[in-house]
């Protein structure tokens, strides 16, 4: 009798990480329980910077919506530009301890 040999797991296919934005640029994504809502939290967004169009997608199977859009941030609105002038701190580089 010889000694069953076991079957190699395959290692799972690494998923590849979305592509960064480029310099001054940020993607953002509101998941909202309706369409509305994150259609008015996303015209927040745009009267502080220049963004793109956004996109909408279904957010689950429980509803919901999940809204994608870029802003630039190089270029902020006068809202955005006077809060980004007086919230600079020294540790501005680091991600707050409850960041991942």
């Amino acid at each position: 009798m010889t000694p069953a040999r076991a079957t190699p797991t395959p290692t799972p296919t690494p998923t590849p990480a979305e592509p960064v934005p480029s310099a001054g640029r940020a993607d953002i994504r509101i998941v909202a329980a309706s369409p509305e809502t994150a259609r008015r939290v996303a015209e927040v967004i745009r009267h502080c910077f220049d963004s793109t169009e956004q996109r909408s997608y279904p957010a689950g199977r429980e509803g919901g919506t999940r809204l994608h859009l870029t802003v630039d941030t190089a270029h902020p609105a006068e809202p955005a530009r006077s809060w980004l002038a007086t919230s600079r701190t020294p540790g501005a580089g680091r991600p707050p301890d409850d960041e991942v």
